[in-house]
Order: structure tokens, then C-alpha cells, then sequence
């Protein structure tokens, strides 16, 4: 049986963006909010996992080794809060690869999908720029923007070119509407 998933970009949502790339543990400073957004996100009964673009690999900027040192850094400082994020999948290919995985091709949601059975249409994915909500879009997710990292520049690009989308302010926002979604589902399905 299918699931929904909750989806995350990295850089700008979990976080700081930094336009030289993360390139080291000692680069990754996570958002305001994020870790204890994340354990509350935790609650809900769905794989939670990241998607994210990593052309700093493909530019020869870091290695795929520190990049995964990095997610399993992340994770395990994600768990001693009380959160989870039960997979990260990586486009590591430089822009101008052509790959179907650097969204806004979905090819990293397709990997999740075929890893989780996950239900993509009634998925969410929460990410900073117009590339993500074109991957959401392009699989059937509910794209939503945050304005963190990229997101308010972000905002006019992705009006242009994704027909729907909902806008939070930051993880914690994500968050506290997806719990009262799922807390209306559940009152209205009581008997």
C-alpha cells in the first residue's frame, strides 16, 4: 500500500543557503526553528525525506564523501532532537548534465517513490525556489515555497511558472499546517 511523504529541500528550507555551497560540516548552520520544526514534523507517520541539488559536486567544489558525511551529520543531529529524515537523495550532477534527477526534473522524487511506495499525489514538498515547485508540479506533489533561503526572490519566478502553490513563511509553518491538516482529517474521519 501507498504512503504520502513530506519532502524537503535542504539548502534555504533546513539550512542556511550559502552561495559559495556547503562544503564542510563546519558550513551547515541549521535555520532558526528547523530542528524543533523537524521533531514536531516527526509526529506525523510519514517517510520524511530530503531532496536536494548538489552541483558542488559536479563543479569539483567537494567530494561526494563529504557531502554524505554531511547528511549523516545532519540526520544525527536531527534524531538527538527527537526528529527524523528517513532518506536524502542527491542530485549531484553539474547543471548543464542534462540528468533527470537536478529538479526541477523529478527524477529524485521518482527514486524516493520507487524506494518507499510512496503516493506522490497526496505528497507535499517544501522548498525555497521555483525548481522545486516545478518538480512537485511535475509528479503531482503539493508544492509549497518557503521564504527562507532563496524563497522571497524566488516568489515572482515561481508565480510565473507554477500555476499553484502555497506559500509558508519558514519550516515551522510547514509544519504547524500540516499537523492541523492532519489533525482536521482525523476529527472529520471520528465518529
Amino acid at each position: 500500500m501507498s504512503t504520502p511523504a513530506v519532502f524537503l529541500d535542504r539548502d534555504g528550507v533546513i539550512n542556511v543557503n550559502r552561495s559559495d555551497y556547503v562544503k564542510c560540516w563546519e558550513e551547515f548552520t541549521f535555520l532558526p526553528g528547523a530542528l524543533e520544526a523537524l521533531r514536531r514534523l516527526a509526529q506525523l507517520p510519514w517517510p520524511i525525506l530530503v531532496v536536494t541539488n548538489q552541483s558542488a559536486i559536479g563543479r569539483g567544489i567537494v567530494s561526494p564523501q563529504t557531502v554524505a558525511e554531511i547528511h549523516e551529520r545532519m540526520r544525527a543531529a536531527i534524531q538527538e532532537r527527537g526528529g527524523r529524515i528517513d532518506g536524502v537523495y542527491v542530485c549531484p550532477h553539474h547543471p548543464d548534465q542534462g540528468c533527470s534527477c537536478r529538479k526541477p526534473a523529478p527524477g529524485l522524487l521518482y527514486q524516493a517513490q520507487a524506494a518507499f511506495q510512496i503516493d506522490l499525489s497526496r505528497s507535499w514538498l517544501l522548498g525555497d525556489s521555483a525548481s522545486d515547485l516545478l518538480a512537485a508540479q511535475r509528479v503531482g506533489c503539493r508544492p509549497f515555497l518557503a521564504l527562507t533561503g532563496r524563497g522571497q526572490e524566488q516568489r515572482p519566478v515561481a508565480q510565473a511558472c507554477v500555476p499553484e502553490f502555497t506559500v509558508v513563511p519558514d519550516l515551522a509553518a510547514f509544519v504547524d499546517r500540516l499537523l492541523a491538516e492532519q489533525a482536521g482529517t482525523l476529527a472529520s474521519s471520528s465518529p
